[in-house]
């Protein structure tokens, strides 16, 4: 079984100011031939889960799913790692506020297709939408954390918002929660309810 797990922290490092020799070696060894750039780890939870889902290996394939820490670093990311750098093929999914991120990392790097695709707020609410609130909301029961989730919904600060904006801002209020659920919605979601960014996404690597 292919593991990435040593390319991404030989890839993080280098992008931290390291040597870029390990990457380069891992990539060779691993036959690495695409780099799916996200902004964090719930996402990459995200998109393992989909993969999963419909019985794809993205490591055996080549592929891999790389959390940089946050959007603005998809520059450095996509300079290293495309056309410009070790000429892998890039992909990408990430938020409508940081599309121009995207954009001139793709630019930056020389890689001529947009092959990054963008969420209208963020993969979570792309995930509720999919769902619908009720569903949600169950699976929130399902997890153990349905208190939690009623103790923030009763919150000042929550008042005034719909349903779907409370959801949305109670996965990010706990550490780890948004992976958890990046993981949880996905595998709830039927074939034919995956949000467009998440499927184009998927179906272009």
């Amino acid at each position: 079984m292919t593991d990435m797990g040593p390319f991404c922290e030989a890839v993080t490092a280098w992008a931290a100011g390291g040597p870029g020799d390990p990457a380069r070696e891992l990539a060779a060894r691993l036959r690495v031939r695409t780099v799916v750039l996200l902004e964090g780890p719930s996402d990459v939870a995200a998109v393992d889960a989909l993969a999963a889902g419909r019985g794809r290996d993205l490591a055996a394939e080549g592929i891999c799913v790389l959390s940089m820490g946050g959007a603005m670093n998809v520059g450095r990311f996509a300079s290293l790692l495309g056309p410009s750098g070790l000429g892998l093929r890039l992909a990408g999914l990430c938020d409508e506020a940081e599309r121009r991120y995207y954009a001139r990392g793709w630019e930056r790097a020389g890689e001529a297709r947009q092959g990054f695709f963008v969420c209208a707020a963020d993969l979570e609410d792309e995930l509720i939408r999919a769902l619908g609130v009720t569903r949600v909301a169950e699976l929130v029961r399902a997890e153990g954390d349905l208190r939690a989730l009623q103790t923030f919904q009763h919150q000042p600060a929550q008042q005034g918002r719909t349903s779907q904006q409370q959801l949305r801002r109670f996965l990010g209020t706990k550490k780890g929660r948004k992976i958890q659920y990046g993981r949880v919605l996905v595998e709830a979601l039927d074939p034919d309810r995956v949000p467009p960014p998440l499927d184009d996404l998927l179906a272009g690597v």
